[in-house]
C-alpha cells in the first residue's frame, strides 16, 4: 500500500465554515505561533518523519480491497471520508485490508445519520426528523437507491446525495459486518431522537443525561467497533462483549470534544455541559455567564467549572487503558490509541485554560505528529498518558498553592495519580529517543547556521542546512525509537497474527 494520506488537512484544521454544519469553523481558533511550533524540536522531527520519512500506509490499494469492491464507488467513499472526518481518514485507511472497509462504512454511515441529527432547518418539524432517524436503518441500509437531498451542508449534504455509492459497498461486506452496522445504527438513531425534542440551549439536564448523550453518539461507536474487531478475526470473539471498556473509550473522547467545544456549541444552541454541574458556577444561571472573560468573578468560576468537567473526563482513562490492554492486532491497537492519545492531550490543554471560553483551542500540529509516533506500542501510548497526567496535576497543585480555591481539585490530584500509577511501569521502558537526540539535534542546527555563515561566498542559503539536518534528526528519531523501548510488545501485525493461525 501507499501513503495513507495527510494526517491533518490544513483547510479543515483551520476551519472552513463553508463546508461544516453549525458554528463549527465560525469561532475564533486559539492557536499557537509558527515560532511557538518551531522550538518545539522534537515535534519538528516527528512531523517530517510522520510526514515524509515514514508515512501511516494505507491499505486501500491491497488486492483483497479491490477485488471486493466497487472500485469508482470505494473512490467516492475514501474522498468523501477525508472531506467529512478531518484528521481521521489516515487512521482509518492504516486498518488491515480485511477490516478497512468496514470500520469506513460504519464512519460515513454514522456520520449521515448525525448529518440528519444536526441539521435544524431543513424538516418541517421534530417529528418529521425523528421519522427519518428511526427509518435511517430499514432506508439508508436497504434501499440501494436511497438518497437525501437538502440535508446537511456541504460535503455532509454531498454524503446524503451520493449515499447509494456508500450503499454499494456497504452491500459488499460479510453479513456478520453488516449486522454489527445496521445494529449501531438503529440504536444510535433511537438515542438521536430522544434528544431531538430536548431544549439543549443550556446543555444536558445533569451528569446522567450527559453520559447517555455520549453514550448514544459515541460509546455505541466503541461497541460497534469492537464487534467489527472480533468479526474481523484480528481480534479476539471476546472483544465483542467488552460493552462497559468500549462504551468508556467513546465516552472519553466525547466528553474531551464536548469540553474544548463549549463556545460553538452554546453559540449552535445545542450545547451538552451538564447544568448540574456548570449551574454550581454560574451567578447568573445561564450557561453563557462563562463567556464573559473580562468579569473577575466569572473568569474565576469558569475555570472550576471546566476543571471539574476535566477531572470527570480523566477518570474515564484507566477503562480506556483496561480496553488497549486486550487487543493483539498493532494497527487495530494504534487505530484506537491515536485518539485517546490526542484526547489526553486536548484535556491537559484545556485544564484551568481560559481561552475555552473565548474560542477554540488545540493541540500543536507537530504534538499531534508525536503522539501518533508514539502509539506503536503500550510503552508509548502509557508513556503519554502518564505525561499528561503529570502535567495536569502539576497545574492544578501551582494553582492550588497559588492560593486559588478550586472545589476539584482534590478529586484531579486522584485522577491523575491513579493515571500515573496505571501507567509508570510501561512508560518507564520507553527512553524518549528526544532525550537521546537533541543534543545532537542542536548540535546539527548550530552546525548548519557556522557552515553558512562562514561560507558568503558560495551563496548556500542557510534553510536548505537547517532542512537537511531536520531530515537527517528525523530519520534518525525513528531509527533509535525502534531501540529505545526496553518493553518487548506483544502486539502483532495484521499479517503475523494471520500467518499464525
Amino acid at each position: 500500500g501507499g501513503d495513507a494520506g495527510p494526517v491533518y488537512s490544513a483547510a479543515l484544521e483551520e476551519g472552513d465554515a463553508s463546508r461544516k454544519q453549525g458554528a463549527y469553523g465560525k469561532i475564533k481558533t486559539h492557536k499557537e505561533s509558527k515560532v511557538s511550533q518551531l522550538m518545539h524540536v522534537d515535534e519538528v522531527f516527528s512531523a517530517v518523519s510522520l510526514l515524509y520519512v515514514s508515512p501511516l500506509k494505507s491499505n486501500l490499494e491491497n488486492d483483497y480491497v479491490k477485488k471486493t469492491f466497487n472500485a469508482d464507488d470505494l473512490a467516492f467513499c475514501d474522498e468523501i471520508l477525508c472531506k467529512v472526518s478531518r484528521s481521521f481518514a489516515a487512521v482509518i485507511r492504516q486498518l488491515p485490508p480485511t477490516l478497512l472497509v468496514d470500520v469506513l462504512i460504519f464512519y460515513l454511515v454514522l456520520r449521515a445519520l448525525d448529518t440528519i441529527e444536526d441539521d435544524m432547518t431543513s424538516f418541517e418539524d421534530n417529528d418529521v426528523k425523528v421519522k427519518h432517524l428511526m427509518s435511517f436503518h430499514k432506508t439508508a441500509l436497504v434501499d440501494p437507491n436511497w438518497s437525501m437531498d437538502g440535508v446537511g451542508e456541504a460535503d455532509e449534504k454531498l454524503l446524503l446525495q451520493e449515499f447509494p455509492k456508500c450503499h454499494s459497498v456497504y452491500a459488499a461486506l460479510n453479513e456478520q459486518s453488516r449486522r454489527v452496522i445496521s445494529d449501531i445504527t438503529q440504536r444510535m438513531a433511537a438515542g438521536m431522537a430522544e434528544f431531538v425534542g430536548k431544549d439543549l440551549g443550556q446543555g444536558t439536564a445533569d451528569v446522567k443525561q450527559y453520559n447517555r448523550y455520549c453514550h448514544f453518539v459515541a460509546g455505541l461507536v466503541g461497541e460497534g467497533l469492537s464487534r467489527l474487531f472480533a468479526v474481523s478475526g484480528l481480534e479476539n470473539p471476546s472483544m465483542a462483549n467488552e460493552l462497559h471498556l468500549s462504551d468508556q473509550m467513546g465516552l472519553f473522547l466525547q466528553k474531551t470534544n464536548i469540553i474544548r467545544d463549549y463556545l460553538e456549541d452554546y453559540v449552535d444552541g445545542r450545547a451538552f455541559w451538564p447544568k448540574s454541574v456548570w449551574s454550581k458556577y454560574s451567578k447568573s444561571g445561564d450557561l453563557g455567564y462563562f463567556a464573559n472573560q473580562t468579569d473577575t468573578e466569572a473568569a474565576a468560576q469558569s475555570l472550576c467549572c471546566l476543571n471539574e468537567l476535566v477531572t470527570d473526563a480523566l477518570e474515564l482513562v484507566p477503562d480506556c487503558l483496561a480496553y488497549l490492554s486486550k487487543l493483539h492486532c498493532g494497527e487495530i491497537f494504534r487505530f484506537c490509541a491515536i485518539p485517546q492519545v490526542m484526547a489526553i492531550a486536548t484535556l491537559d490543554k484545556c485544564y484551568a485554560n481560559p481561552d475555552i471560553f473565548t474560542g477554540v483551542v488545540k493541540i500543536r500540529k507537530g504534538m499531534s505528529c508525536k503522539l501518533i509516533n508514539n502509539t506503536n506500542d503500550t510503552s508509548g501510548v502509557h508513556s503519554t498518558f502518564h505525561e499528561f497526567a503529570l502535567s495536569v496535576a502539576r497545574k492544578a497543585r501551582k494553582a492550588n498553592k497559588a492560593g486559588v480555591e478550586d472545589p476539584s481539585f482534590e478529586r484531579t490530584i486522584k485522577a491523575c495519580d491513579t493515571i500515573c500509577e496505571l501507567t509508570a511501569a510501561e512508560a518507564s521502558k520507553k527512553v524518549g529517543a528526544t532525550q537521546v537526540l537533541m543534543p545532537l539535534a542542536l548540535a546539527g542546527l548550530s552546525f548548519a547556521s557556522y557552515s553558512s555563515s562562514r561560507s558568503p561566498v558560495s551563496g548556500k542559503p542557510l534553510i536548505p542546512a537547517i532542512a537537511g539536518v531536520v531530515f537527517l534528526g528525523a530519520a534518525a528519531t525513528k531509527f533509535v525509537g525502534r531501540f529505545v523501548s526496553r518493553g518487548t510488545s506483544a502486539l502483532k501485525s495484521a499479517d503475523a497474527l494471520t500467518e499464525g493461525e
